[in-house]
Protein backbone atom coordinates (compact mmCIF):
# COMPACT_ATOMS: atom_id res chain seq x y z
CA UNK A 1 0.00 0.00 0.00
CA UNK A 2 2.28 2.28 0.97
CA UNK A 3 4.59 1.59 -2.37
CA UNK A 4 1.40 3.04 -4.30
CA UNK A 5 1.22 6.67 -2.63
CA UNK A 6 5.21 6.21 -2.86
CA UNK A 7 6.78 4.24 -5.70
CA UNK A 8 10.87 5.35 -4.46
CA UNK A 9 9.85 3.24 -1.47
CA UNK A 10 9.80 0.03 -3.58
CA UNK A 11 13.73 0.52 -4.24
CA UNK A 12 13.87 0.43 -0.64
CA UNK A 13 12.16 -2.62 -0.25
CA UNK A 14 14.10 -4.46 -2.20
CA UNK A 15 17.29 -3.58 -1.13
CA UNK A 16 16.16 -4.06 2.85
CA UNK A 17 14.84 -8.04 0.83
CA UNK A 18 17.75 -8.26 -0.48
CA UNK A 19 20.48 -7.47 2.55
CA UNK A 20 17.97 -9.43 5.09
CA UNK A 21 17.96 -12.82 2.90
CA UNK A 22 21.87 -12.39 2.28
CA UNK A 23 22.77 -12.11 5.85
CA UNK A 24 20.15 -15.09 6.78
CA UNK A 25 22.08 -17.25 4.08
CA UNK A 26 25.59 -16.41 5.17
CA UNK A 27 25.15 -16.69 8.59
CA UNK A 28 23.12 -19.19 9.12
CA UNK A 29 25.23 -22.82 9.45
CA UNK A 30 24.54 -26.52 8.71
CA UNK A 31 21.90 -28.19 6.89
CA UNK A 32 20.07 -25.10 7.30
CA UNK A 33 21.93 -23.29 4.66
CA UNK A 34 19.72 -25.46 1.96
CA UNK A 35 16.61 -23.97 3.51
CA UNK A 36 17.45 -19.84 3.77
CA UNK A 37 18.76 -20.36 -0.02
CA UNK A 38 15.55 -21.45 -1.16
CA UNK A 39 13.89 -19.02 0.60
CA UNK A 40 15.62 -16.16 -0.30
CA UNK A 41 15.23 -17.85 -3.80
CA UNK A 42 11.24 -18.19 -3.73
CA UNK A 43 11.14 -14.50 -2.35
CA UNK A 44 12.79 -12.76 -5.52
CA UNK A 45 10.68 -15.17 -7.16
CA UNK A 46 7.36 -13.92 -6.23
CA UNK A 47 8.52 -10.10 -5.86
CA UNK A 48 9.74 -10.10 -9.38
CA UNK A 49 6.44 -8.81 -11.40
CA UNK A 50 5.75 -6.48 -8.67
CA UNK A 51 9.47 -4.53 -8.57
CA UNK A 52 9.04 -4.27 -12.23
CA UNK A 53 5.74 -2.46 -12.31
CA UNK A 54 6.99 -0.59 -9.80
CA UNK A 55 10.59 -0.11 -11.04
CA UNK A 56 12.17 -0.84 -7.74
CA UNK A 57 14.85 -3.71 -8.66
CA UNK A 58 18.20 -2.25 -10.04
CA UNK A 59 17.65 -4.32 -13.56
CA UNK A 60 14.72 -5.72 -15.30
CA UNK A 61 16.10 -9.05 -14.87
CA UNK A 62 17.24 -8.61 -11.33
CA UNK A 63 15.44 -11.47 -9.52
CA UNK A 64 16.78 -14.19 -12.08
CA UNK A 65 20.67 -13.13 -10.95
CA UNK A 66 19.72 -12.64 -7.67
CA UNK A 67 18.12 -16.40 -7.81
CA UNK A 68 21.18 -17.67 -9.44
CA UNK A 69 23.34 -15.75 -6.73
CA UNK A 70 21.74 -17.16 -4.07
CA UNK A 71 21.86 -20.79 -5.29
CA UNK A 72 25.70 -20.41 -6.33
CA UNK A 73 26.29 -19.13 -2.28
CA UNK A 74 24.53 -22.25 -1.63
CA UNK A 75 26.54 -24.65 -3.83
CA UNK A 76 30.25 -22.88 -2.36
CA UNK A 77 28.48 -23.96 1.04
CA UNK A 78 26.55 -26.91 0.49
CA UNK A 79 28.12 -28.83 -2.59
CA UNK A 80 26.83 -30.30 -5.93
CA UNK A 81 25.42 -33.99 -5.95
CA UNK A 82 27.33 -35.62 -8.37
CA UNK A 83 24.07 -36.91 -10.34
CA UNK A 84 23.14 -33.68 -11.12
CA UNK A 85 26.40 -33.80 -14.31
CA UNK A 86 23.30 -33.51 -16.86
CA UNK A 87 22.78 -29.98 -15.50
CA UNK A 88 26.71 -28.92 -16.23
CA UNK A 89 26.07 -30.29 -19.80
CA UNK A 90 22.78 -28.44 -19.68
CA UNK A 91 24.81 -24.60 -19.11
CA UNK A 92 27.36 -26.04 -21.34
CA UNK A 93 25.48 -26.73 -24.49
CA UNK A 94 23.94 -22.87 -24.20
CA UNK A 95 27.04 -21.37 -25.03
CA UNK A 96 26.96 -22.33 -28.61
CA UNK A 97 24.71 -20.16 -29.92
CA UNK A 98 26.09 -17.04 -28.15
CA UNK A 99 29.09 -17.65 -30.67
CA UNK A 100 26.38 -18.01 -33.90
CA UNK A 101 24.92 -14.87 -32.40
CA UNK A 102 27.80 -12.63 -32.52
CA UNK A 103 28.31 -13.63 -36.64
CA UNK A 104 24.00 -13.43 -37.68
CA UNK A 105 22.26 -10.55 -35.04
CA UNK A 106 22.08 -7.42 -36.74
CA UNK A 107 24.78 -5.09 -37.06
CA UNK A 108 23.06 -2.37 -34.87
CA UNK A 109 21.60 -4.55 -32.06
CA UNK A 110 22.87 -4.52 -28.57
CA UNK A 111 24.60 -8.08 -28.70
CA UNK A 112 25.05 -8.10 -24.47
CA UNK A 113 21.38 -7.44 -23.62
CA UNK A 114 19.99 -9.19 -26.79
CA UNK A 115 21.64 -12.20 -25.67
CA UNK A 116 21.15 -11.76 -21.52
CA UNK A 117 17.13 -11.13 -21.82
CA UNK A 118 17.03 -14.92 -23.54
CA UNK A 119 19.63 -16.76 -21.64
CA UNK A 120 19.33 -15.64 -18.54
CA UNK A 121 16.13 -17.40 -18.30
CA UNK A 122 17.76 -20.86 -18.96
CA UNK A 123 20.85 -20.58 -16.89
CA UNK A 124 18.78 -19.44 -14.05
CA UNK A 125 16.69 -22.74 -14.12
CA UNK A 126 20.47 -24.58 -14.73
CA UNK A 127 22.36 -23.10 -11.87
CA UNK A 128 18.75 -23.46 -9.91
CA UNK A 129 18.98 -27.28 -10.59
CA UNK A 130 22.52 -27.88 -9.91
CA UNK A 131 21.77 -26.41 -6.75
CA UNK A 132 18.05 -28.25 -5.85
CA UNK A 133 19.23 -31.81 -7.39
CA UNK A 134 18.96 -34.22 -4.44
CA UNK A 135 19.31 -31.69 -1.88
CA UNK A 136 16.97 -32.36 1.34
CA UNK A 137 14.49 -30.67 2.53
CA UNK A 138 11.42 -31.62 4.99
CA UNK A 139 7.93 -31.23 3.59
CA UNK A 140 7.60 -28.87 6.06
CA UNK A 141 10.26 -26.95 4.94
CA UNK A 142 9.21 -26.93 0.83
CA UNK A 143 5.55 -25.80 2.03
CA UNK A 144 7.48 -23.26 3.96
CA UNK A 145 8.90 -22.20 0.43
CA UNK A 146 5.89 -22.16 -1.52
CA UNK A 147 4.78 -19.47 1.60
CA UNK A 148 7.74 -17.58 0.64
CA UNK A 149 6.61 -17.05 -3.02
CA UNK A 150 3.25 -16.18 -1.57
CA UNK A 151 3.78 -13.17 0.71
CA UNK A 152 4.81 -10.73 -2.04
CA UNK A 153 2.31 -11.84 -4.29
CA UNK A 154 -0.25 -10.98 -1.94
CA UNK A 155 1.45 -7.06 -1.41
CA UNK A 156 1.79 -7.28 -5.21
CA UNK A 157 -2.14 -8.17 -5.22
CA UNK A 158 -2.54 -4.76 -2.65
CA UNK A 159 -1.03 -2.90 -4.92
CA UNK A 160 -3.06 -3.84 -7.81
CA UNK A 161 -6.21 -2.83 -6.08
CA UNK A 162 -5.32 0.16 -5.30
CA UNK A 163 -3.98 0.89 -8.89
CA UNK A 164 -7.54 -0.27 -10.65
CA UNK A 165 -9.94 -0.53 -7.82
CA UNK A 166 -12.89 -0.16 -10.67
CA UNK A 167 -12.56 -2.81 -13.24
CA UNK A 168 -15.67 -1.88 -14.83
CA UNK A 169 -14.26 2.02 -16.22
CA UNK A 170 -10.98 0.18 -17.83
CA UNK A 171 -12.41 -3.32 -19.41
CA UNK A 172 -14.13 -2.52 -23.05
CA UNK A 173 -12.82 -5.35 -24.90
CA UNK A 174 -11.56 -8.56 -24.66
CA UNK A 175 -7.95 -7.90 -25.14
CA UNK A 176 -5.77 -8.69 -22.44
CA UNK A 177 -5.70 -5.36 -20.21
CA UNK A 178 -2.13 -3.58 -18.61
CA UNK A 179 -4.55 -1.19 -16.61
CA UNK A 180 -6.43 -4.00 -14.75
CA UNK A 181 -3.11 -5.66 -14.30
CA UNK A 182 -1.63 -2.85 -12.57
CA UNK A 183 0.24 -0.59 -15.30
CA UNK A 184 2.53 -3.72 -16.32
CA UNK A 185 2.62 -6.27 -18.41
CA UNK A 186 -0.83 -8.71 -18.71
CA UNK A 187 0.69 -11.67 -19.33
CA UNK A 188 3.46 -11.68 -16.40
CA UNK A 189 0.86 -10.19 -13.56
CA UNK A 190 -1.46 -13.40 -14.70
CA UNK A 191 1.75 -15.72 -14.61
CA UNK A 192 2.49 -14.80 -11.10
CA UNK A 193 -0.67 -14.81 -9.88
CA UNK A 194 -1.45 -18.00 -11.14
CA UNK A 195 1.18 -19.51 -9.01
CA UNK A 196 -0.09 -17.61 -6.11
CA UNK A 197 -3.39 -19.51 -6.92
CA UNK A 198 -1.81 -22.54 -6.61
CA UNK A 199 -0.32 -21.91 -3.64
CA UNK A 200 -3.19 -20.75 -1.74
CA UNK A 201 -4.33 -24.27 -3.51
CA UNK A 202 -1.96 -26.02 -1.58
CA UNK A 203 -2.31 -24.13 1.65
CA UNK A 204 -6.28 -24.54 1.87
CA UNK A 205 -6.02 -28.51 1.01
CA UNK A 206 -2.78 -28.92 3.36
CA UNK A 207 -2.63 -25.96 5.76
CA UNK A 208 -5.94 -25.07 7.05
CA UNK A 209 -6.87 -26.97 10.16
CA UNK A 210 -9.18 -24.83 11.62
CA UNK A 211 -12.13 -22.88 10.27
CA UNK A 212 -10.25 -19.55 10.48
CA UNK A 213 -7.72 -20.74 8.24
CA UNK A 214 -9.73 -22.44 5.80
CA UNK A 215 -11.78 -19.00 5.47
CA UNK A 216 -7.99 -17.42 5.48
CA UNK A 217 -6.86 -19.69 2.44
CA UNK A 218 -10.19 -19.70 0.50
CA UNK A 219 -10.69 -15.34 0.76
CA UNK A 220 -7.05 -14.73 -0.17
CA UNK A 221 -6.93 -17.12 -2.83
CA UNK A 222 -10.68 -15.20 -4.32
CA UNK A 223 -9.05 -11.78 -4.23
CA UNK A 224 -5.64 -13.25 -5.64
CA UNK A 225 -7.88 -15.12 -8.13
CA UNK A 226 -10.06 -12.18 -9.36
CA UNK A 227 -7.17 -10.04 -9.98
CA UNK A 228 -5.54 -12.58 -11.98
CA UNK A 229 -8.96 -13.17 -14.06
CA UNK A 230 -9.18 -9.27 -14.81
CA UNK A 231 -6.02 -8.98 -17.09
CA UNK A 232 -7.81 -10.94 -19.43
CA UNK A 233 -4.29 -12.75 -20.10
CA UNK A 234 -5.09 -16.59 -20.43
CA UNK A 235 -2.09 -18.27 -20.28
CA UNK A 236 -1.23 -17.92 -16.29
CA UNK A 237 -4.58 -19.12 -15.26
CA UNK A 238 -4.26 -22.24 -17.12
CA UNK A 239 -0.99 -23.00 -16.21
CA UNK A 240 -2.44 -22.69 -12.31
CA UNK A 241 -5.35 -24.91 -13.75
CA UNK A 242 -3.15 -27.79 -14.63
CA UNK A 243 -1.03 -27.39 -11.70
CA UNK A 244 -3.77 -27.27 -8.89
CA UNK A 245 -4.97 -30.74 -10.94
CA UNK A 246 -1.80 -32.16 -10.72
CA UNK A 247 -1.24 -31.42 -6.94
CA UNK A 248 -5.23 -32.69 -5.95
CA UNK A 249 -4.56 -36.05 -8.38
CA UNK A 250 -1.20 -36.84 -6.49
CA UNK A 251 -2.40 -36.16 -2.91
CA UNK A 252 -5.70 -37.33 -2.98
CA UNK A 253 -3.88 -40.87 -4.21
CA UNK A 254 -1.36 -40.17 -1.47
CA UNK A 255 -3.52 -39.96 1.92
CA UNK A 256 -5.45 -42.77 3.47
CA UNK A 257 -9.00 -42.98 3.37
CA UNK A 258 -10.24 -40.94 6.12
CA UNK A 259 -7.99 -37.82 4.98
CA UNK A 260 -10.10 -38.61 1.27
CA UNK A 261 -12.95 -38.28 2.64
CA UNK A 262 -12.15 -34.41 4.27
CA UNK A 263 -10.41 -33.75 0.77
CA UNK A 264 -13.79 -34.46 -1.25
CA UNK A 265 -15.99 -32.55 1.21
CA UNK A 266 -13.12 -29.29 0.56
CA UNK A 267 -13.09 -30.12 -3.00
CA UNK A 268 -16.84 -29.11 -2.78
CA UNK A 269 -16.09 -25.70 -1.34
CA UNK A 270 -13.22 -24.97 -3.45
CA UNK A 271 -15.85 -25.58 -6.54
CA UNK A 272 -18.27 -23.53 -5.33
CA UNK A 273 -15.48 -20.41 -4.43
CA UNK A 274 -14.27 -20.87 -8.41
CA UNK A 275 -18.11 -20.77 -9.41
CA UNK A 276 -18.58 -17.69 -7.20
CA UNK A 277 -14.91 -15.79 -8.26
CA UNK A 278 -15.86 -16.56 -11.89
CA UNK A 279 -19.61 -15.11 -11.86
CA UNK A 280 -18.36 -11.88 -9.75
CA UNK A 281 -15.51 -11.04 -12.20
CA UNK A 282 -17.72 -11.67 -15.42
CA UNK A 283 -20.05 -9.22 -13.68
CA UNK A 284 -17.55 -6.81 -12.85
CA UNK A 285 -15.66 -6.79 -17.22
CA UNK A 286 -19.31 -6.37 -18.39
CA UNK A 287 -19.06 -10.05 -19.71
CA UNK A 288 -15.78 -9.28 -21.32
CA UNK A 289 -14.30 -12.59 -19.18
CA UNK A 290 -16.68 -15.36 -20.79
CA UNK A 291 -16.34 -13.76 -24.36
CA UNK A 292 -12.55 -13.55 -24.07
CA UNK A 293 -12.25 -17.46 -22.70
CA UNK A 294 -14.55 -18.39 -25.51
CA UNK A 295 -12.43 -16.70 -28.07
CA UNK A 296 -14.86 -13.76 -28.92
CA UNK A 297 -14.40 -10.14 -29.44
CA UNK A 298 -16.38 -7.60 -27.16
CA UNK A 299 -19.05 -8.14 -30.03
CA UNK A 300 -19.72 -11.56 -29.36
CA UNK A 301 -17.59 -12.48 -32.91
CA UNK A 302 -15.06 -15.34 -32.64
CA UNK A 303 -11.80 -14.61 -33.21
CA UNK A 304 -9.90 -15.94 -35.66
CA UNK A 305 -6.96 -17.14 -33.97
CA UNK A 306 -6.80 -18.60 -30.45
CA UNK A 307 -3.50 -18.07 -29.59
CA UNK A 308 -3.41 -14.56 -30.58
CA UNK A 309 -0.15 -14.98 -32.35
CA UNK A 310 1.93 -17.32 -30.86
CA UNK A 311 1.29 -20.53 -33.16
CA UNK A 312 2.55 -17.99 -35.63
CA UNK A 313 5.20 -17.11 -33.91
CA UNK A 314 5.80 -20.63 -32.98
CA UNK A 315 6.05 -21.68 -37.13
CA UNK A 316 8.31 -19.06 -37.31
CA UNK A 317 10.97 -20.54 -34.92
CA UNK A 318 10.52 -23.85 -36.24
CA UNK A 319 11.36 -22.49 -39.71
CA UNK A 320 14.10 -20.81 -38.13
CA UNK A 321 15.11 -24.33 -36.75
CA UNK A 322 14.79 -25.78 -40.29
CA UNK A 323 17.02 -23.41 -41.67
CA UNK A 324 19.87 -23.88 -39.43
CA UNK A 325 19.34 -27.59 -37.97
CA UNK A 326 22.77 -27.98 -36.45
CA UNK A 327 23.87 -25.01 -34.64
CA UNK A 328 20.61 -22.93 -34.78
CA UNK A 329 20.47 -19.30 -35.82
CA UNK A 330 21.57 -17.75 -32.82
CA UNK A 331 20.80 -16.07 -29.32
CA UNK A 332 18.16 -13.87 -30.02
CA UNK A 333 18.23 -14.16 -33.54
CA UNK A 334 14.25 -15.23 -33.86
CA UNK A 335 13.41 -11.68 -32.57
CA UNK A 336 15.85 -10.01 -34.83
CA UNK A 337 14.60 -11.53 -37.92
CA UNK A 338 11.18 -10.33 -36.94
CA UNK A 339 12.37 -6.87 -36.81
CA UNK A 340 14.25 -7.15 -40.10
CA UNK A 341 11.11 -8.79 -42.09
CA UNK A 342 8.13 -7.80 -40.00
CA UNK A 343 8.97 -4.37 -38.34
CA UNK A 344 8.83 -5.26 -35.20
CA UNK A 345 9.97 -7.40 -32.40
CA UNK A 346 7.77 -9.46 -30.51
CA UNK A 347 9.71 -11.31 -27.82
CA UNK A 348 9.13 -15.41 -28.50
CA UNK A 349 6.37 -16.54 -26.18
CA UNK A 350 7.42 -20.32 -26.56
CA UNK A 351 10.58 -21.93 -25.06
CA UNK A 352 10.49 -25.05 -26.85
CA UNK A 353 10.26 -23.71 -30.64
CA UNK A 354 12.74 -20.68 -29.12
CA UNK A 355 15.40 -23.49 -28.20
CA UNK A 356 15.11 -25.15 -31.29
CA UNK A 357 15.38 -22.31 -33.57
CA UNK A 358 18.58 -20.97 -31.74
CA UNK A 359 20.23 -23.48 -30.68
CA UNK A 360 19.75 -25.65 -32.90
CA UNK A 361 20.65 -29.74 -32.60
CA UNK A 362 22.03 -28.45 -28.84
CA UNK A 363 18.65 -27.36 -28.34
CA UNK A 364 16.77 -30.16 -29.10
CA UNK A 365 19.21 -32.00 -26.00
CA UNK A 366 18.89 -29.28 -24.09
CA UNK A 367 14.91 -30.10 -24.08
CA UNK A 368 15.81 -34.02 -23.61
CA UNK A 369 17.69 -33.06 -20.44
CA UNK A 370 14.84 -30.47 -19.05
CA UNK A 371 12.29 -33.17 -19.85
CA UNK A 372 13.84 -36.86 -19.03
CA UNK A 373 16.23 -35.91 -16.08
CA UNK A 374 13.52 -35.19 -13.70
CA UNK A 375 10.88 -37.98 -15.09
CA UNK A 376 14.51 -40.26 -14.18
CA UNK A 377 15.09 -38.92 -10.66
CA UNK A 378 11.57 -39.07 -9.97
CA UNK A 379 11.52 -42.92 -10.41
CA UNK A 380 14.61 -43.08 -8.11
CA UNK A 381 12.88 -41.34 -5.73
CA UNK A 382 9.13 -40.31 -4.93
CA UNK A 383 8.59 -38.66 -1.72
CA UNK A 384 7.94 -35.04 -3.55
CA UNK A 385 4.77 -34.89 -3.20
CA UNK A 386 4.74 -31.53 -5.45
CA UNK A 387 6.73 -32.93 -8.29
CA UNK A 388 4.32 -33.37 -10.47
CA UNK A 389 2.98 -30.00 -9.87
CA UNK A 390 5.69 -28.49 -10.56
CA UNK A 391 6.24 -30.13 -13.82
CA UNK A 392 3.42 -29.25 -14.95
CA UNK A 393 3.59 -25.42 -13.87
CA UNK A 394 7.21 -25.51 -15.55
CA UNK A 395 6.00 -26.61 -18.77
CA UNK A 396 2.70 -24.99 -18.78
CA UNK A 397 4.46 -21.52 -18.57
CA UNK A 398 7.33 -21.77 -20.81
CA UNK A 399 4.47 -22.57 -23.30
CA UNK A 400 2.66 -19.24 -22.94
CA UNK A 401 5.12 -17.12 -21.71
CA UNK A 402 8.47 -18.29 -22.67
CA UNK A 403 11.50 -17.71 -19.72
CA UNK A 404 10.50 -14.09 -19.11
CA UNK A 405 10.45 -14.03 -15.62
CA UNK A 406 12.20 -16.40 -12.93
CA UNK A 407 9.44 -18.26 -11.84
CA UNK A 408 9.64 -21.03 -14.28
CA UNK A 409 13.21 -22.20 -13.90
CA UNK A 410 12.95 -21.99 -9.49
CA UNK A 411 9.45 -24.17 -9.92
CA UNK A 412 11.43 -26.52 -12.49
CA UNK A 413 14.29 -26.70 -9.80
CA UNK A 414 12.06 -27.66 -6.72
CA UNK A 415 10.81 -30.60 -8.39
CA UNK A 416 14.46 -31.88 -7.83
CA UNK A 417 14.70 -31.80 -4.39
CA UNK A 418 14.55 -34.75 -2.36
CA UNK A 419 11.70 -34.45 0.22
CA UNK A 420 11.65 -35.84 3.67
CA UNK A 421 8.63 -36.73 5.71
CA UNK A 422 8.76 -36.23 9.50
CA UNK A 423 7.67 -39.29 11.46
CA UNK A 424 5.32 -38.37 14.44
CA UNK A 425 7.23 -39.54 17.74
CA UNK A 426 5.25 -42.42 19.47
CA UNK A 427 4.26 -42.14 22.45
CA UNK A 428 4.12 -45.07 24.80
CA UNK A 429 2.14 -45.34 28.47
CA UNK A 430 4.55 -46.17 30.81
CA UNK A 431 3.65 -48.85 33.22
CA UNK A 432 2.98 -48.23 36.66
CA UNK A 433 5.32 -50.36 38.58
CA UNK A 434 3.49 -52.49 41.06
CA UNK A 435 3.37 -51.65 44.93
CA UNK A 436 5.64 -53.55 46.77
Amino acid sequence: MLIYFNESLAKLYFFGAFFCFLHQVVVVSGDKKTFEVLKACAYFVGIEVFMRTTKGSVSYEASKYLVVLFAMIGMFYRGVSGKAFPYFIYLLLLVPSIFVASTTLRYDANFRTNVAFVLSGPVCLGVAALFCYDKKVSSKQIQAVMLYMLFPLIAHMVYNFFYTPDIKEVITSTASNTAASGGFGSNQVATVFGLGMFVLTVRFFMKSPTLTLKILHISLFAFLSFRALVTLSRGGIYAAVIAVIAFLVIYYGYVNTRKRNQIAQLLVLFCLSIFAIWTYTSIQTNNMLDKRYANQDALGREKEDVSTGRVDLFIEELEGFMSSPFWGIGSSRAKDLRIETKGHGLASHNEISRTLAEHGFPGVVILMILIFVPLYYRSQNKKNLFFYAFLCLWFATINHSGMRIAMPAFIYALALLNVTHEKRPLHRKQLKKPAV
